[in-house]
């Protein structure tokens, strides 16, 4: 049973993506291959078929191993509520909600449990690929660490260093990481890789062989950028770019600042007939918007309080009045209501915070959190739509007369009398291409014939392929052991 590290010079260097495309590489050989991240940062939560979440990156990263997501791939998950906080989810469940200062003491009491699931995962695969995170070169982090090199130490795992060579400075980011790290840690390191070159790859053919001299470390190759990437489930929120397609129906979807599980616009951003935005903080809401996303946020009243900062409550009162379409999901749901409280304090101070009141519900946080997925009957289909729900709270009220939809005979989600604002604990429903085509219909979307779940598959193929012709996949794979 091997494993593999992937390491970066920094944050956003491209890991998860490299680790996605060698597990489908390795599947693609006939390996049982399972990707692990010890410890992930994320708000974009998938639910787990052990019903717990993990980060999405992760999800993905199974689906390139051909395996559902399980909560052994990602036992520690920080999904931040405030700047200075972040709720610790391990092995699936919430444990704690922990002050950045306060998490360095708990570290060193999760790395059994992040042993616990690398081991089982072991015993299960051939082969596991694990992703680090942020950088071994933060040594002031190391002390305690689970994420990179004191994981790696711990589980007897070789690293491979990567390098972005797009935001520039990439052999000081590698040569640099070496010189920090102490002498234990850079013998783990077992080569490095640049990724995201644009141009002719071998241009940089003089400053590759350098960081190979400096370090003394193996290369394995300079990939360039993948331009398919966009076609893959973004990880992080800045990653969502607006819409390569400039269709004739506008839809526009709110960057709160604690945006959650936003996979819900990767479908979307791929239709032809939409153009699709993503509003930064500060921008007003597009006269010419036809539907408006209220996307899900980790913190409902706080990023009540953000999107009423940025003008946007009056702005969709505007666009409300016009008779544009507006969609709440999960916590954008709970904004859409008359009240959201947290007598509690669940997600922050204990209080009421007054909603947006386009839909007639009120909110109540409490209560266990709901992690499952679900096929709910909608009355677009003639068939059940799967999705999946990840939320603590509860919302009733007279709007929820008209439900989006129903899961188990229970009425799911909310419709406003003129049935322009609607909301929806119901996450992934866009995916589902049957659903995503009568939902457009409504807003004069022309059909097209994507399918979003075979060119999820594509895009992964297409990456396997575009590290076997750039990097040296073999020796990789060799490395691990």
């Amino acid at each position: 049973m091997r494993a593999l590290m992937l390491q970066g010079t920094g944050s956003n260097v491209g890991k998860s993506m490299l680790v996605a495309g060698l597990c489908r590489a390795a599947r693609r050989r006939g390996l049982s291959v399972a990707p692990f991240k010890p410890q992930n940062m994320s708000n974009n939560a998938a639910v787990t078929s052990d019903g717990g979440e993990i980060g999405r990156a992760q999800a993905l990263q199974a689906r390139a191993c051909g395996l559902a997501p399980h909560t052994d791939m990602n036992p520690v998950l920080l999904k931040p509520e405030t700047d200075v906080g972040s709720q610790v989810v391990v092995q699936g469940r919430r444990v704690a909600t922990v002050k950045a200062r306060d998490y360095a003491a708990l570290k060193p009491r999760l790395m059994e449990s992040v042993l616990d699931s690398f081991g089982r995962l072991k015993a299960r695969h051939d082969l596991v690929i694990v992703e680090g995170a942020g950088s071994p070169a933060e040594v002031n982090l190391r002390k305690g660490d689970i994420a990179n090199m004191g994981f790696a130490q711990a589980a007897d795992v070789p690293v491979v260093l990567i390098g972005d060579i797009d935001r520039g400075g990439v052999i000081a980011q590698i040569v640099g990481t070496q010189a920090v790290m102490d002498a234990a840690d850079a013998a783990r390191v077992a080569g490095f890789a640049i990724n995201k070159f644009r141009g002719d790859p071998r241009l940089f053919d003089d400053g590759y062989a350098l960081i190979a001299e400096r370090t003394g470390w193996r290369g394995y190759g300079v990939l360039p950028w993948f331009a398919e990437a966009w076609r893959l489930p973004a990880e992080d929120a800045l990653d969502i770019a607006a819409s390569p397609h400039r269709g004739a129906v506008h839809v526009v979807c709110l960057r709160l600042s604690r945006i959650a599980n936003f996979d819900d616009l990767d479908p979307l951003s791929q239709e032809p007939g939409l153009r699709v935005t993503m509003l930064e903080p500060g921008q007003p809401i597009p006269a010419d918007a036809d539907l408006v996303i209220i996307p899900g946020s980790k913190s409902t009243r706080g990023d009540l309080a953000f999107l009423r900062a940025q003008g946007w409550d009056i702005d969709l009162a505007a666009h409300h009045r016009r008779g544009g379409r507006i969609l709440g999901l999960c916590g954008g749901y709970q904004m859409l209501g008359r009240m959201v409280a947290d007598p509690e304090g669940i997600e922050g101070a204990a209080g009421e915070t007054p909603g947006l009141g386009l839909l007639d519900i009120e909110t109540v946080m409490g209560g266990d959190k709901s992690l499952r997925e679900v096929a709910a009957h909608h009355a677009g289909l003639d068939r059940p739509l799967r999705g999946y729900e990840i939320h603590i709270g509860r919302s009733e009220g007279p709007d929820r007369a008209r439900p989006f939809a129903t899961v188990d005979g229970t009425p799911e989600g909310a419709v406003s009398r003129d049935g322009r604002v609607v909301g929806s604990y119901l996450h992934g429903m866009f995916a589902d291409d049957g659903f995503r085509a009568a939902w457009l219909a409504q807003l004069g979307a022309t059909a097209s014939d994507l399918r979003y779940d075979d060119g999820v598959e594509a895009a992964l193929d297409a990456l396997a392929d575009h590290l076997e012709a750039h990097l040296d996949v073999e020796g990789l794979l060799a490395a691990a052991r």
